[in-house]
């Protein structure tokens, strides 16, 4: 099993302080994460893409490409880039430069993205934004792939023997998609032979197994091995001491937080209480063993070879973040890549 840490650079208040600290600031933390994340062993770093409040993730290119000037080995994942939202042209430009800036350790995780402030700011409509993300996906893998590009789509000019600079260091590079709820990014994935990744965060599990099935079995409709699928899904969070009882009651205030802050937006809240939460959701919360069991139980369920945690404090003090992230390396991770088989990596080309 690979494990990834993975921040979507939310902007809130600080749970200790009730203020959010200054933009500068914010974006060093997550800097040093990355860096931390890299000395602790994991194997990616992925940075979200926003484009409302209350993040500020709404450039991933920039920030990774920062990312890998402090780094050597761990690879960078977008998480998500939304190809709904932008230009493919420009979508490739960015990151193809990220690509070689980084020595060929981009990982692309695509997805139509979210919110409606977002469709707005961009004028896509809730009715063409899953046609605007299948067609920017298919330029964008076709200009990834070849040389000149001849094209004509719905949502942008089209080109004609388009060369487009500069040329990447990875030739393909592997693409996943990022899924919560909708079967339309489920069957892009598996009609192009891509592997998912499932987002595993707001609800239980039941909705997200059934995403999974139904990957599987369009997989195998578009003639792919099923060998060959790889999947990976997201937490909805993460704090583990030696003592589960410690644990749960360290995680409560960021936990009533969290609550708290999704009220303020509005929110119809999933999991009510921290009990529920550490229970129903993918959180992983407790012992070591705790954990593992848990990574397994959702394992038997979603078949996925890749993890992520979430790379902030997120209410955490920095020690204890730093205190818990070293015990998964020690303690958990270990046992969970000698019992899950790891997917293929680096990336290869699908069958």
């Amino acid at each position: 099993m690979k494990f990834l840490a993975i921040t979507l650079i939310a902007h809130t208040a600080d749970p200790a302080t009730g203020a959010p600290k200054p933009t500068r600031a914010r974006f060093q933390e997550v800097l040093d994460n990355a860096v931390l994340a890299e000395e602790l062993g994991f194997d990616g770093f992925g940075v979200g893409e926003r484009h409302e409040r209350p993040f500020i993730s709404s450039s991933p290119p920039v920030v990774l490409s920062h990312i890998a000037a402090l780094t050597s080995r761990i690879r960078l994942f977008t998480a998500v880039t939304t190809l709904s939202l932008l230009d493919p042209v420009r979508a490739y430009e960015d990151y193809a430069t990220l690509d070689n800036l980084s020595g060929g350790r981009l990982e692309l995780i695509i997805g139509k993205g979210n919110g409606s402030a977002q469709r707005q700011l961009f004028h896509v409509t809730e009715d063409d934004q899953w046609d605007r993300n299948a067609e920017g996906y298919e330029l964008f893998r076709r200009l990834w792939r070849e040389d000149e590009v001849t094209w004509n789509g719905r949502f942008r000019p089209p080109l004609a023997d388009a060369e487009v600079w500069p040329k990447p260091l990875q030739r393909p590079i592997r693409v996943w998609h990022g899924s919560a709820t909708s079967t339309e990014s489920v069957d892009l994935a598996a009609h192009y032979g891509d592997p998912l990744f499932s987002a595993n965060v707001t609800n239980p599990i039941e909705p997200y197994a059934a995403l999974v099935r139904h990957y599987r079995e369009r997989w195998e409709f578009y003639g792919h091995d099923p060998a060959d699928v790889v999947v990976g899904a997201g937490t909805a969070g993460y704090y583990s001491t030696p003592r589960s009882q410690d644990a749960i009651d360290a995680y409560r205030p960021v936990f009533e937080a969290s609550l708290a802050l999704q009220q303020r937006l509005g929110l119809t809240p999933v999991f009510t209480t921290l009990e529920d939460f550490v229970e129903r959701s993918s959180a992983l919360i407790g012992s070591p063993e705790q954990v593992i069991d848990k990574v397994h139980r959702y394992h038997e369920r979603l078949g996925h070879t890749v993890l992520h945690l979430h790379a902030d404090a997120g209410g955490l003090t920095d020690a204890q973040h730093r205190e818990s992230l070293e015990l998964f390396q020690r303690d958990i991770a270990p046992v969970l890549r000698k019992d899950i088989p790891d997917p293929p990596w680096p990336p290869e080309e699908p069958s």
